[in-house]
């Protein structure tokens, strides 16, 4: 049986490009990855991912958060993001048992964020209850726009990680 790390490392360049993509939407990114691929094991992965990460800027990292949807949006998971919709999903499970008035908070609240930042809320969602997703969007509305870009930038390298882990799953 082949793994998912064999499968990316002897996937066309094409391929890989596109399941890399999925994790990472910064075009610098993947090919930082594509360069060092095969990966030894998932560990060596991991790392690299880390570091062609450490070495994109602003204009990478805002590029990464467009493939991403705004927490609890969940029609645009379906339409813009079918690649990752899966994924998006089951990382904003939090959002699915959320309450109305949570929901429409969360929606004002990312748009409220992206006007005053230019770029849409990322957090890390996995583990997280709407409340606790519309509660971290709040505190962080005080945040000057360059750290909250390194805090969001910060959040992409979790989800970064934990779809990497998804791709070695599938």
């Amino acid at each position: 049986m082949t793994t998912g790390l064999e499968r990316l490392n002897t996937a066309t360049t094409e391929d890989a490009t596109q399941a890399l993509t999925r994790c990472c939407g910064s075009r610098r990114w993947v090919e930082a990855m594509l360069a060092v691929r095969p990966f030894r094991d998932a560990e060596h992965l991991y790392a690299e991912a880390a570091t062609a990460w450490e070495h994109t800027g602003p204009e990478d990292w805002k590029e990464a958060f467009t493939h991403h949807p705004r927490i609890g949006d969940v029609s645009k998971l379906r339409e813009k993001y079918a690649s990752t919709a899966q994924w998006s999903s089951q990382e904003q499970q939090g959002v699915a048992a959320a309450d109305e008035r949570v929901l429409e908070a969360l929606a004002q609240g990312n748009r409220d964020y992206e006007a005053r930042y230019g770029f849409i809320f990322l957090v890390c969602a996995t583990g997280k209850s709407a409340a606790e997703m519309l509660a971290l969007l709040q505190g962080r509305m005080n945040n000057t726009s360059d750290a909250e870009l390194r805090i969001a930038a910060a959040e992409h390298a979790k989800i970064t990680r934990i779809r990497l882990e998804k791709l070695l799953a599938s």
